[in-house]
């Protein structure tokens, strides 16, 4: 397959032909036109010289016939008088140069000149047909030799010219008036080759200057071939904008596919760190089960530890299958009016349970009646993902609180706040990442072990919703996660019916009306 420079050579050579074979014709019949032009300005030019040409034989004639010489005879073919030239008459006029003709009175040829005989047969009947049509000393064009030369004939007819020579038609050839436009295709012709040479050549070098640096480009691009390359990114070239922006474009696009692989990679390896925790413990739980020394009550509790970590690796896989669908855009989302008051009071019920166990106190502080547009099921699952972390991460003696408040522009504010460990400044951007948990809590023997994926989940729910979801945290003091969701829109009132009473005032006021109206007419 052909470069992309090969094909612009090739289509700059097919647009230069055509382009100079139409300046070629345009050129042509502009110098046609011109030589036309030129041919009249001629025309007008040598008649002059013609008449002179016609006086020169009409003198020499004359002088002939002084000396008595006998230059025609006339005889006599049956009743007509037929006038014939003597030898004496070619022989006074051959040595006279130039295109002339002699004719009697009845216009019969009675002479034509040497050039005129060596013209082909063709050309000097053209010559002669013009000359007889010839009635005055205006003028006319006779072309010859297949029309590459041309002869300008002018008539001079006098009755005092000689013994039966009547008229003398003398001609001027106008070669010089066709030579430009023959020399110009000739020039065309010659230079054609060189200047389709010198301009493909000169088209191929631009070409290939104008794509170096998308050569450039692709080289780059081509050593990028696997997830480890992604770091790399393209030279900017500010000289050109269009390959500017599509080097701005590729950095781009790679910055956001080196972002993807990192979180794929790091996505891989929490999930089989995650996963390889519960096989490990169950598969030993299961060999000390099936060891033939284990006494009942101990293979009892060796299954119970099993039966908990399979409980725990069904709740990652679940929270994995929920975040796939959702990434995918296959997890539906049934939005109904929800009144936030009762589905608030019974998920902090549940906390309250939660936190007595922990040795925590939960308050409501503030609970305003408010209805959203959601699903009960994920709105439940994501108060009580922000209320379980807090209790997670908040030590003995601490205190969690849940909020809901309205704010302006028809939002719902939902708080979560605790006095717990806190998240530093260079963590806090990390908190909605999947299988991110802070430094000091990453151990999964501590009791605060989890899998990471409540927040990531947490915020998929609130986008799903058209929310959003915010944190504040300061190392030490606790945090404050804020999810904001838009108001159901209010129903409008619809428009009560009227009672029968109502009706009937209605009914008495338009008959007293008539009967006023009556009364006046």
């Amino acid at each position: 397959m052909a470069t992309t420079r090969t094909r612009l050579t090739v289509s700059y050579a097919v647009v230069l032909v055509v382009t100079m074979v139409a300046f070629a014709i345009a050129l042509w019949f502009g110098q046609q036109t011109r030589a036309a032009d030129e041919l009249a300005a001629q025309v007008r030019r040598s008649s002059g010289e013609v008449r002179r040409s016609s006086d020169v034989i009409i003198s020499t004639i004359r002088a002939a016939q002084a000396t008595g010489r006998q230059l025609t005879r006339v005889d006599t073919v049956g009743n007509t008088r037929v006038v014939v030239a003597t030898q004496a008459l070619a022989a006074l006029l051959d040595p006279v140069p130039g295109y002339f003709l002699l004719f009697d009175s009845q216009d019969k040829l009675l002479y034509s000149s040497v050039l005129v005989r060596l013209l082909p047969q063709d050309d000097q009947e053209s010559v002669l047909t013009t000359a007889i049509r010839l009635t005055s000393e205006l003028g006319a064009i006779a072309p010859v030799r297949g029309d590459s030369l041309k002869l300008l004939l002018v008539a001079h007819a006098d009755s005092a010219i000689g013994a039966n020579v009547s008229r003398v038609v003398a001609g001027l050839s106008m070669s010089t008036a066709t030579l430009a436009p023959q020399l110009l295709i000739g020039t065309i012709i010659a230079i054609f080759p060189l200047v389709l040479l010198l301009s493909a050549g000169v088209a191929y070098w631009i070409a290939g200057s104008a794509f170096r640096p998308v050569d450039d480009l692709i080289n780059e691009v081509e050593a990028i071939t696997d997830g480890r390359s992604l770091h790399r990114r393209l030279p900017a070239d500010t000289s050109n904008d269009e390959l500017s922006r599509l080097g701005g474009t590729v950095n781009a696009m790679l910055e956001r596919l080196e972002s993807s692989f990192g979180a794929l990679r790091r996505f891989t390896a929490d999930a089989s760190h995650e996963l390889k925790t519960p096989l490990t413990v169950l598969r030993a739980d299961v060999e000390r089960a099936m060891h033939p020394t284990t006494t009942r009550a101990e293979r009892m509790v060796a299954l119970e530890e099993a039966l908990q970590e399979t409980a725990r690796m069904a709740d990652l896989v679940d929270s994995l299958l929920t975040l796939a669908r959702a990434d995918e855009g296959r997890f539906d989302i049934y939005r109904v009016p929800i009144e936030l008051e009762p589905l608030v009071r019974e998920v902090y019920e549940t906390a309250v349970i939660l936190g007595e166990h922990a040795g925590l106190t939960l308050a409501l502080p503030t609970l305003e009646n408010a209805v959203v547009m959601g699903d009960r099921t994920r709105l439940r699952q994501l108060l009580l993902n922000l209320i379980t972390n807090a209790i997670k991460y908040t030590p003995r003696g601490g205190r969690v609180e849940l909020s809901v408040t309205r704010r302006a522009h028809d939002e719902i504010a939902i708080a979560v706040r605790d006095t717990g460990i806190g998240i530093s400044a260079a963590e806090i951007g990390h908190v909605f990442e999947r299988f991110w948990r802070a430094d000091r809590a990453r151990s999964r023997a501590s009791e605060r072990g989890g899998f990471g994926l409540g927040l990531s989940i947490a915020q998929w729910i609130v986008q799903a919703h058209g929310g959003t979801i915010t944190v504040q945290s300061r190392l030490g003091r606790g945090s404050i996660f804020t999810v904001v969701l838009p108001a159901a829109p209010t129903p409008q009132p619809a428009e009560t019916p009227p009672s029968a009473a109502e009706e009937d005032r209605a009914v008495t006021a338009d008959r007293a009306e008539s009967n006023i109206d009556f009364t006046n007419s």
